[in-house]
Formats: C-alpha cells, sequence, structure tokens
C-alpha cells in the first residue's frame, strides 16, 4: 500500500514538474521572440541589414549545385538555426538567386 501510494506521489510530482518546466520555457521563448521583433523593428528604422554570416559561399554553391539539402544542412551547420529557419532562410536565398 506504502509502495502504491509514493508512486502515485512521484508520478504527480513529476507531472507538476514538467507542466511548471514547459509554462517557463515557454513563457522565456515568448520574451525572447518579442525581443527579435522589437529587434528587427529598431534595425530597419535605422535602415541597418544584419550581415550575412561566413561561409555562405558554400551554401550558395550547394544550391547552385541543385544540392538543396545539403544547402539547409550548411546553412544550419554555420548559424545555429533549427530545421524550419535554416529552409525558410534556403529557399528565399535560392530565389534571390535565380531572380
Amino acid at each position: 500500500m506504502n509502495t502504491v501510494f509514493l508512486l502515485v506521489v512521484l508520478v504527480a510530482t513529476a507531472g507538476w514538474i514538467t507542466s511548471t518546466v514547459t509554462l517557463r520555457v515557454q513563457s522565456l521563448q515568448n520574451k525572447a521572440d518579442r525581443m527579435e521583433r522589437r529587434l528587427a523593428l529598431v534595425l530597419d528604422h535605422f535602415g541597418i541589414e544584419e550581415p550575412e554570416p561566413a561561409g555562405m559561399d558554400e551554401v550558395r554553391a550547394h544550391l547552385r549545385a541543385d544540392r538543396h539539402i545539403s544547402a539547409i544542412k550548411e546553412y544550419r551547420r554555420i548559424t545555429g538555426a533549427g530545421l524550419a529557419e535554416a529552409k525558410l532562410a534556403v529557399d528565399r536565398l535560392a530565389e534571390a538567386e535565380t531572380a
């Protein structure tokens, strides 16, 4: 009986801790997103463009060779971006290169 009760308490505590940490991480992500939007507005206001990361020539070389996935992998390696962000950036770069 004591073992079952202890197990229930442990599971409930783990669930509470997990939900608390998840909420805190979400709150911090929301704050970071707001800061990025604000920074983008400031940079746009002053006409400042973010410099291109070093190594983008390699990404362009992959695109010219029609190796889109390799270009995304290289972009992620260079910038540390997530998959979705890297794909969007490489897609935009590919559009700019063909235009």
